[in-house]
């Protein structure tokens, strides 16, 4: 099994040719080229195919095979690469707030990545149609520009909620603390995930990507576009075609040729 990523594929993947020293440019650069590559998706638990976390089938399916992924397999995949490029990054853990209701307990269910540089930074190319696409310093209180939206840390007790701007409003994300996660502890949350049958990953089509000046945004057959200047444009999709027709454009996937992906595709079409 593999135990080291091919970095010069995953590289050519993100369209990165830039320079490879552990820096904040670099780190900068790489994040958001990997959010504007490769979608956030959830075709796997939806057909009903399990979700791997091994660093080969993450290569396989994300950097070899055109497909996305969601929080653990993005940020697991850019974890590797960052490490053999040579930053000392740490998995965390989050609760996800995100539509949960005022002062709903969740559970930590979210993978995020803390970056050590001259200074802690938070990464995370997982968070499906608002995730960050720039390094956020570990610093609450100051609000934080990035190449899409700004964002916020707010410190609550020995945690802190990521909140992103939406049009004037503060909008909480999740709340993480600085707790080490590893592989096992996300491989169960995964499992969960990704196979419960009332779990959204199971139930619904989820797809995000951003895009220098837009963020395209999947809903099961409801598409929309969310561009920086604040105008949103949408679409409901009519048949499995129009859904193929998207992901393989606005989100840049390569879609597995299997009966389940039909199956699915038609079924959200017809409870809509």
């Amino acid at each position: 099994m593999t135990t080291s990523i091919d970095l010069n594929a995953y590289l050519e993947r993100i369209a990165y040719p830039g320079e490879r020293a552990p820096t904040l440019a670099t780190l900068a650069a790489i994040h958001v080229r990997h959010t504007e590559a490769i979608a956030f998706e959830n075709l796997n638990p939806l057909m009903g195919w399990p979700v791997p976390l091994d660093l080969e089938s993450l290569q396989k399916k994300m950097v070899r095979d055109g497909r996305g992924g969601y929080c653990y397999e993005h940020n697991l995949l850019l974890k590797h690469a960052l490490e053999a490029l040579g930053f000392h990054v740490t998995g965390l853990l989050a609760r996800v707030l995100w539509s949960a209701p005022e002062g709903a307990i969740t559970a930590r269910s979210h993978m995020l990545l803390r970056v050590d540089l001259d200074q802690p930074y938070i990464v995370d190319a997982g968070f499906g149609g608002v995730t960050l696409t720039g390094p956020l310093r570990l610093v609450p209180g100051i609000e934080q520009a990035t190449p899409h939206e700004p964002f916020r840390l707010v410190k609550v007790d020995d945690e802190f909620i990521e909140e992103v701007r939406i049009r004037e409003a503060w909008v909480p994300l999740y709340r993480f603390g600085l707790q080490k996660a590893f592989l096992p502890d996300y491989e169960v949350i995964n499992w969960y995930t990704s196979t419960r049958p009332e779990t959204l990953f199971v139930t619904e089509l989820l797809a995000a990507r951003p895009v220098s000046d837009r963020r395209y945004a999947l809903r099961n057959n409801q598409f929309t576009v969310h561009y920086l200047n604040g105008r949103t444009e949408r679409r409901i999709l009519a048949n499995a075609d129009e859904m193929r027709e998207i992901l393989r454009g606005p989100f840049g996937l390569t879609l597995p040729d299997a009966p389940e992906l039909d199956a699915a595709l038609k079924r959200l079409t017809a409870a809509a």
